[in-house]
């Protein structure tokens, strides 16, 4: 399943609000947007008629609050590697920016506890949701409760359990 750039800020969202009780506005998606793109903070700033050293800013600020949302350091050269280990997301781009899939796993590999610590309810609340999410519009394309639990690596149940949720 094809995923745009908004879909992927729609989940950093719900994760920071999660966590942190705050939205992204609108320059911390470009920046988080951009980095994913490999910019440089001069040509984000040229795209909001903003100061390469207030985008600057923001961007450290937004990498702090990242680093606090997903437990490790984040900054511009990890993004992407720090949001694909959330929950097992695959991020890549193809044409017309058009981010690769997001896999939403449950049976990745038991990590020790000092790797992961343990995440918030409303943390785990955040991710819960995005995989109903995505189960769903796995539906709207068509696909059977059993090719969406092979894409998503779940178990059958574990799809049909989203109809319980709802």
């Amino acid at each position: 399943m094809l995923m745009d750039i908004h879909e992927v800020l729609q989940f950093v969202d719900k994760v920071v609000c999660a966590k942190t009780g705050k939205r992204l506005n609108d320059l911390q998606r470009g920046i988080i947007e951009g980095t994913l793109k490999q910019q440089k903070y001069s040509e984000i700033a040229d795209t909001y008629r903003l100061t390469q050293g207030h985008v600057k800013d923001v961007g450290y600020e937004l990498l702090q609050m990242l680093s606090d949302t997903f437990d490790e350091p984040v900054d511009k050269g990890n993004l992407k590697s720090v949001l694909e280990r959330q929950d097992n997301l695959n991020i890549s781009f193809g044409n017309n920016n058009i981010i690769g899939y997001i896999n939403v796993c449950s049976d990745r590999p038991t990590a020790t506890p000092d790797e992961n610590p343990p995440k918030t309810p409303d943390f785990q609340q955040a991710k819960d949701e995005a995989k109903i999410e995505t189960i769903g519009k796995l539906r709207q394309f068509g696909l059977s409760d059993e090719q969406i639990a092979e894409v998503l690596r779940l178990t059958l149940e574990e799809v049909k359990q989203v109809d319980k949720a709802l």
